[in-house]
């Protein structure tokens, strides 16, 4: 009993300091690179695009549930951004896609797991969760070798909750 009691204080005090990580569902517009770098500081990544924008990568990964994604033109103006892990962005998605095309889609993963039986390798991310009793919901895509294979989705359970299961 008392480890159960310990591993629920526990799961508790991680929830709370991610959620203060986490920045909120709605990032403030950005005008500027300027501005950007001042309010949100260094990006955990930059993509150089083809047509010579950049894209600033501000992923949360592993305990948060956003990426935001921030595209700079030359001059310095922030011409796009929306968050890499929105539902209709994680429909993007699609068998066939390169391990590459994925991440440069949805920015930074959580973990990645091997499966020797299936031969699958699977990255997830936390995604945002509006359901009750469901401590986590990962959004995982599953790869053959260098290709998407499929996508699914698990939800780990908050056992203390009785309305949970």
């Amino acid at each position: 009993m008392r480890a159960r009691l310990l591993q629920a204080v526990f799961f508790t005090v991680v929830l709370t300091l991610s959620a203060c990580a986490t920045p909120l569902i709605h990032s403030p517009v950005f005008e500027t690179e300027s501005q950007l770098l001042a309010a949100r500081g260094s990006p955990t990544r930059v993509w150089e695009n083809p047509d010579g924008t950049r894209t600033l990568e501000y992923a949360t990964q592993p305990y948060g549930w956003t990426c935001w994604m921030y595209t700079v033109d030359r001059d310095g103006r922030i011409v796009e951004q929306h968050d890499a892990l929105a539902p209709e962005n994680l429909a993007r998605i699609k068998p066939g896609m390169t391990k590459a095309e994925v991440d440069r889609l949805l920015g930074a993963h959580r973990r990645e797991h091997f499966y020797s039986l299936s031969g699958e390798e699977v990255w997830d991310w936390n995604i945002r969760n509006e359901w009750r009793g469901v401590l986590f919901t990962l959004f995982n895509v599953h790869f053959k070798g260098d290709v998407v294979e499929r996508t699914s989705v698990s939800y780990v359970y908050n056992w203390l909750d009785p309305d949970a299961m």
